[in-house]
C-alpha cells in the first residue's frame, strides 16, 4: 500500500540541489523508520519534472537495474538488454557437437555398442559369421583331399605330398586374409554410417544401416582391393629382398656364420622399416572407407581426404586407434583364456586315454569356443570399426567446422525445417548462433 504522505525526490523530505544536480553519492530511497511516515522504501507515481530517478513500477523499454532481465545469463551485467553468454554445445546422441577430447575419443566406440547393440552386434557377427564359413569352406575340403592322398600313397611319395599340402594351405591362407580385409572395410562402412546417425540422434535399423552402406559397395570393394595386392607385394618384395641378400652373403662368406647372423641383421631391420611404413600408411589411410560412405567419394578422392584430415594429428590418431586395439586384444584374452585352460583340462578329465570315447563331450566344447570366439571377434571388429568412425567425425569438426553445421542441422530438423545431408562435403559450415537466443 502507498503512503499518502510520501514525497517523490525534489519534494519534502529529499529537496534537491537548487542547481538541480544530483546531491553527493546519488539519489537514494528514504531509509526505513526515517520519520517520513513510512517504515519501507516508499513506492509510487513518478513526479513530473523533478529531473531524478523514479522510483516506482518498472518501465517498460528501460533496462531495470537491481532485477535479473529475462532471456540472458543472470551473472552476467543487464545493462543495456541481454549479454551472450556462453553455453555448453548440444548433445543431441552420441557424440557432443564440438571437437572431442581423448577421453571421448575412447569411450565413445564403446558407448556405441551399447546405444543400438542389435543392429551393430549383428552386423559384426554376420561379418565373421561369412569369414569362419568361408574359411572353413575353403580348408576342410582340401584337408580331407590331402589326408586320402597321403593314406594312399607309397612311402617315397609321401614327402612330396607333404609338401605340396603345406604350400596349398598356404595358398589358401589368402582367402581368410582377403575376406578379412573385405569384410573389415565394409563394417567400417555400417559403423560409420551408425555413429554419425547416432551423433544426429537417430538410431537406424539393421537393414537401414546395410542399405546406406550397400550404396558404396563397389568402391569399398575396390579400396579392399587395392590393399590387398598393394600388402601381396610388399609381402613378396620383403621376402625376395631376403632372398637376395642371404645368398650374396652366403656366397661371399662362404656360408661363414657371421654371414648368416648378418643376413639375419639385416633382414630383420629391413622387416622393422617395412612394419613402421605399413603403420604409417594405414593410420594416414584409415579414414578412406568413411569417406567413401559418408562423402559419396572415388577410391582416390577418398585416399586423398583421409591423407589431408590426418594431416597434423597422425600421433593422436595412431595413438587412440592403437590404445583401443591393445584394450580389446587384452580383454579377449582375458575371456578366452580361462576357456581354453577349462576346455583342455575337461578334455584330459574326459577322455584321458586320447581314445575317442568323450567325443560328443569335445564336440560340445569346441562349439562353445567357436561361439564364444566369434562373439569376441565380433566386438573387437565394431569397436575398432567405429573407433574410425568417431576419429573421422573429430577431425572434421576440428578442421572443416563439421560441428557448427551439425547444430545448426539439428536446429532445422527440430523446428521442422527441411534439411539435406549434413556430411556432405559441399555442404559449408553454418555461423553459429549467439548462446542466449
Amino acid at each position: 500500500m502507498t503512503d499518502p504522505q510520501w514525497q517523490a525526490p525534489g519534494q519534502g523530505a529529499w529537496p534537491p540541489p537548487a542547481n538541480g544536480a544530483p546531491p553527493p553519492g546519488g539519489w537514494a530511497p528514504p531509509a526505513a523508520g526515517s520519520g517520513d511516515g513510512s517504515s519501507q522504501p516508499g513506492y509510487g507515481a513518478p513526479q513530473p519534472g523533478s529531473g531524478a530517478p523514479q522510483y516506482g513500477a518498472p518501465q517498460y523499454g528501460a533496462p531495470q537495474y537491481g532485477a535479473p532481465q529475462y532471456g540472458a545469463p543472470q551473472y552476467a551485467p543487464q545493462y543495456g538488454g541481454p549479454q551472450p553468454g556462453w553455453t555448453p554445445p548440444p548433445k543431441p546422441g552420441l557424440l557432443p557437437l564440438r571437437p572431442l577430447g581423448f577421453g571421448t575419443l575412447m569411450w565413445a566406440p564403446f558407448r556405441t555398442l551399447r546405444r543400438n547393440p542389435g543392429p551393430v552386434l549383428g552386423s559384426g557377427l554376420i561379418v565373421q559369421l561369412a569369414i569362419a564359413l568361408a574359411t572353413v569352406g575353403a580348408f576342410v575340403p582340401f584337408f580331407f583331399a590331402m589326408a586320402g592322398r597321403v593314406d594312399s600313397a607309397s612311402a617315397a611319395d609321401q614327402d612330396v605330398i607333404m609338401a605340396g599340402a603345406m604350400g596349398g594351405f598356404l595358398l589358401l591362407m589368402l582367402i581368410p586374409l582377403a575376406l578379412s580385409v573385405v569384410g573389415t572395410a565394409f563394417l567400417q562402412g555400417i559403423m560409420v554410417v551408425e555413429v554419425a546417425s547416432s551423433t544426429l540422434g537417430e538410431r537406424l535399423r539393421f537393414g537401414e544401416l546395410w542399405r546406406r552402406t550397400a550404396r558404396r559397395i563397389w568402391p569399398l570393394i575396390g579400396w579392399t582391393l587395392l590393399v590387398g595386392v598393394a600388402a601381396i607385394i610388399a609381402i613378396l618384395a620383403v621376402v625376395l629382398l631376403g632372398v637376395l641378400v642371404g645368398v650374396s652373403f652366403a656366397a661371399a662368406t662362404s656360408g661363414a656364420v657371421g654371414g648368416i647372423v648378418a643376413t639375419v641383421i639385416i633382414i630383420g631391420f629391413v622387416v622393422l622399416a617395412v612394419a613402421a611404413l605399413f603403420v604409417w600408411l594405414a593410420v594416414k589411410l584409415s579414414l578412406v572407407p568413411s569417406v567413401i560412405v559418408m562423402e559419396g567419394a572415388g577410391v582416390g578422392r577418398a585416399i586423398g581426404r583421409s591423407w589431408r584430415l590426418t594431416n597434423g594429428f597422425f600421433w593422436r590418431t595412431f595413438g587412440v586407434e592403437a590404445l583401443v586395439a591393445v584394450i580389446l586384444n587384452l580383454a579377449a584374452q582375458v575371456v578366452t583364456t580361462p576357456v581354453s585352460l577349462i576346455g583342455g583340462i575337461v578334455i584330459g578329465l574326459v577322455d584321458p586315454t586320447g581314445s575317442g570315447s568323450g567325443v560328443g563331450a569335445i564336440i560340445a566344447l569346441y562349439a562353445v569356443s567357436l561361439v564364444l570366439s566369434l562373439v569376441i571377434g565380433a566386438i573387437t571388429a565394431v569397436v575398432q570399426s567405429a573407433v574410425v568412425a568417431v576419429v573421422y567425425l573429430d577431425l572434421r569438426m576440428r578442421k572443416e567446422g563439421l560441428d557448427l553445421l551439425l547444430q545448426r542441422h539439428v536446429e532445422l530438423r527440430d523446428a521442422g525445417q527441411p534439411v539435406g545431408d549434413p556430411f556432405a562435403p559441399s555442404a559449408a559450415p553454418a555461423a553459429p548462433a549467439p548462446a542466449w537466443t
